[in-house]
């Protein structure tokens, strides 16, 4: 029987899952995406050609793979029927290869709403929501009052509807946020709502099983990042979802012992998009240069991503609580032109020395402790081979791997598929 095999983010999202998930597809006869919302944002390049998936999972783009959208994952109609059309109008086959868990929740146009009133009242608290509705989608979920996508073909999936719309309804007037209308958007969502009959809509877990027991091989694509887990991350400043790779069982409806490799994905320095702890952040021309060199812009939001140098104990961190067996390294291309590379390799936390990532990290004042790295000072972009890369560079994947006591397999030199080495 084959494994399901997980790729997922290593430190606060964005760091590059789209582009490997691309590149690994070509090995796997499926690829499912286990949790979060239309808050992802993929890219993949192919050529002169550039995509960003929201909810789509990323070996769409592979003929003889097919999708899930696993049961972990909060869709919202309009944003998925935009994303597929988008996709079909490149002249991808989509209808036939996509498959949608029935008991995957929707998200309603009320959600929304709810989101951008949470984090209106929260005022100087707010947690940077992408404002897609993710978080009150998960909260009704828990809540046991949710719709699902197995619902959209149900007799009374209208009733089932007005009834949770107006329970939001009362609770955002409960908060006082009146600047809102969603008769528009609703319209759309019942029409998008309507469409997504067209594909398979499944039992996923049944169905993903009956792959591994057919000796079909399947990537698990996690979203966000492991420091934005809802459990583990940097709580309150989280996604809603469990990113961890302990996500993919509950998401897609495995077993743990049907996990196989665990491929964790983080880039040569660190980025994080809205609020929360950072403790590497660059506030100065270094940091800008990573923001502008690297196009650190949010494929979802478009926002300034906050960037700092690589931080090994938030790394070591997310290794332990994956299991990751093999490490990817992504955007070493945007270091080419930097005299020195700083590395984090400890805190001092109240003065003292720590070096795990603490409970405290949301709150407290953690000084990073550094070492230094010569740069390569030249473009690695067209390197196509490990022995070609500098050996400045290879000292410092050398040294993370030492770190993390894991091995760096993967390096990417740049977006496109074929600047991608793999050792």
């Amino acid at each position: 029987m084959k494994k399901v095999d997980v790729v997922l983010g290593l430190q606060w999202g964005d760091e590059g899952k789209g582009k490997i998930v691309d590149v690994l597809a070509s090995r796997y006869k499926a690829v499912a995406r286990f949790q979060g919302g239309p808050n992802a944002g993929h890219s993949i390049c192919i050529g002169d050609s550039s995509f960003v998936l929201h909810s789509v999972p990323s070996g769409i783009f592979r003929a003889d793979t097919v999708n899930f959208i696993g049961n972990g994952v909060v869709v919202d109609p309009v944003i998925l029927m935009e994303e597929i059309r988008g996709i079909e109008a490149a002249g991808v086959k989509v209808e036939g290869r996509l498959l949608i868990a029935k008991r995957a929740n929707l998200i309603l146009p009320t959600h929304r709403v709810l989101d951008a009133t949470n984090e209106a009242h929260k005022g100087k608290g707010k947690i940077g929501s992408t404002l897609k509705g993710i978080g009150p989608a998960y909260t009704d979920k828990i809540a046991r009052t949710g719709l699902r996508v197995g619902d959209i073909a149900s007799a009374d999936f209208r009733s089932k509807y007005e009834a949770l719309r107006d329970w939001h309804l009362i609770q955002i007037e409960a908060l006082g946020y009146k600047d809102f209308d969603i008769s528009e958007y609703e319209a759309k969502w019942f029409e998008a709502a309507r469409e997504l009959l067209r594909f398979d809509i499944i039992d996923n877990e049944v169905a993903v099983n009956r792959c591994l027991a057919d000796d079909v091989a399947i990537l698990a694509e996690g979203a966000q990042g492991s420091l934005l887990d809802i459990d583990f991350g940097t709580y309150p400043f989280v996604t809603s979802s469990n990113t961890l790779c302990a996500g993919a069982c509950t998401g897609l409806g495995v077993a743990p012992s049907r996990i196989g490799e665990v491929f964790g994905i983080f880039k040569a320095y660190c980025t994080r998009v809205g609020s929360g702890p950072f403790p590497t952040e660059l506030f100065d021309e270094t940091g800008e240069t990573m923001r502008r060199i690297g196009h650190e812009y949010g494929a979802t939001t478009g926002r300034s991503r906050r960037c700092g140098w690589l931080d090994l104990v938030a790394l070591n961190y997310a290794v332990m609580m994956n299991g990751a067996t093999s490490l990817i390294m992504m955007k070493a291309d945007v270091m080419n032109d930097f005299d020195t590379i700083k590395v984090c390799v400890g805190y001092e936390l109240d003065g003292k020395p720590v070096h795990h990532f603490p409970y405290e990290a949301g709150d407290a004042d953690i000084k990073p402790v550094y070492k230094e790295f010569p740069g390569w000072k030249c473009d690695i972009s067209g390197v196509r081979s490990y022995d070609a890369l500098p050996q400045q560079l290879k000292d410092y994947i050398g040294f993370i791997e030492d770190f993390t006591g894991v091995r760096i397999d993967i390096v990417s030199v740049g977006p496109d598929r074929d600047q991608t080495i793999e050792r």
